[in-house]
């Protein structure tokens, strides 16, 4: 998340200038070749670096979200922008996922890898290298795309003066030369936009609670009942997360452009933050459960709050594309992945220390242990609710 925040705003100006399909192709290029070497990292610097490298050099995606927005018309952007949430979100879970079944095979599946071959080695290889192939099947596909770049243009006042010119006769020469090295008049700047600023701003808050809840999830689930958790091993976290997976996947494709046509993207990512949490609430009780009903609630949960996530990201997604004209997107999603890779830096870091912070009050008179976890997590969910009202969060008005 580090590299990516230094570098996601030169990858949209790249994106803004040269197309989106070469940076989107340097960034499933990247996931190939440096999420391989990570899987074979020798020690802890080489694992960081090749992490730092791997963010640095994929600026992937801002401009996939630009050509969302750009692909469909007007009326579908919604299901566009959504598929790229989706794609995003199910990553996030069944990357999870993949990890608890494929790491360490030579341990979990000893008929089929050796302790000494290479898997046996490389304990996290084995999903690593996985991973890298999908990306690598991906990159090939990505070169058959079109560009969008010059695809649905916005009117602006150039193309009127263009106009204008042709009816008194200009030739194409003229107009040509007329134009040549001009910025369109719309391009002003985009910390100035308030309609883009207030809605990466508040992504950036939802998205630092559902990385911490992301980080905290997994080890509340593993941890020991006498801590708090609910001994759950890492198979079982595994299914709990590809089950939110499916059924995320089914609803952002079918319900989610509905919701958005009828309520507008701020309502429903008003609506998703306040169900969230009373959702988080229940989580901690879950541990007086056990057997079939502790994992019907968990996972009816888990894919809950996961829709709601992603369903407050994707409006988040729809408000940023639709505060900008074409030539700004590509940048305008730098700044907003610039933004909340930052945020998201924290958030695994700070989910973590406070998950270590809590075990050690277990007795504690007010929340005690994981509540006071899940606690802080509606804390941060409520002052991004908060921030979902005017006069903070606005929409832009097309005229």
């Amino acid at each position: 998340m580090l590299g990516r925040a230094l570098t996601s705003v030169f990858w949209g100006m790249v994106a803004d200038r040269y197309g989106r399909k070469p940076v989107i192709i340097i960034g499933t290029s990247a996931v190939v070749i440096f999420n391989t070497l990570f899987g074979l990292s020798v020690n802890y610097w080489m694992a960081i670096s090749t992490r730092f490298l791997l963010g640095s050099l994929n600026g992937l995606l801002g401009p996939v979200k630009a050509y969302a927005v750009e692909i469909f018309r007007e009326e579908y952007q919604a299901l566009g922008i959504s598929a790229i949430s989706t794609a995003w979100g199910i990553g996030l879970i069944i990357g999870p996922a993949l990890g608890g079944f494929l790491a360490q095979p030579a341990e979990k599946y000893p008929a089929i890898f050796s302790k000494d071959s290479v898997f046996g080695r490389f304990p996290y290889f084995l999903p690593c290298l996985f991973i890298s192939l999908f990306a690598l099947v991906v990159t090939i596909v990505t070169f058959r795309l079109p560009e969008t770049l010059h695809i649905h243009k916005e009117p602006c006042e150039d193309s009127v003066a263009a106009v204008e010119a042709v009816s008194r006769g200009s030739t194409q020469k003229e107009i040509t030369q007329d134009f040549e090295g001009r910025e369109p008049d719309s391009k002003n700047s985009l910390i100035k936009n308030w309609p883009l600023m207030s809605s990466i701003i508040v992504y950036c808050i939802f998205s630092l609670h559902e990385m911490a809840y992301t980080e905290i999830f997994s080890l509340w689930a593993e941890s020991p009942r006498k801590d708090g958790g609910l001994s759950y091993s890492t198979d079982n976290v595994g299914v709990i997360l590809a089950v939110s997976g499916l059924g995320l996947l089914v609803f952002q494709l079918s319900l989610y452009p509905i919701a958005e046509k009828i309520f507008g993207p701020i309502m429903v990512a008003r609506i998703c933050g306040v169900l969230t949490i009373p959702l988080l609430t229940i989580h901690p009780y879950m541990t007086l459960l056990t057997g079939f009903s502790l994992s019907l609630l968990l996972g009816c949960a888990s894919v809950l709050k996961n829709i709601f996530s992603v369903s407050i990201i994707t409006s988040m997604f729809i408000l940023q594309n639709k505060a900008v004209d074409q030539h700004q997107r590509g940048a305008a999603n730098g700044i907003s992945m610039t933004a909340m890779s930052l945020f998201k830096a924290v958030g695994p870091a700070g989910g973590g220390a406070i998950f270590s912070w809590t075990q050690k009050r277990q007795d504690a008179a007010f929340f005690p242990g994981d509540h006071m976890i899940f606690f802080i997590l509606n804390v941060i969910e409520a002052i991004a609710v908060l921030m979902t009202f005017k006069p903070f969060l606005v929409e832009r008005q097309n005229s």
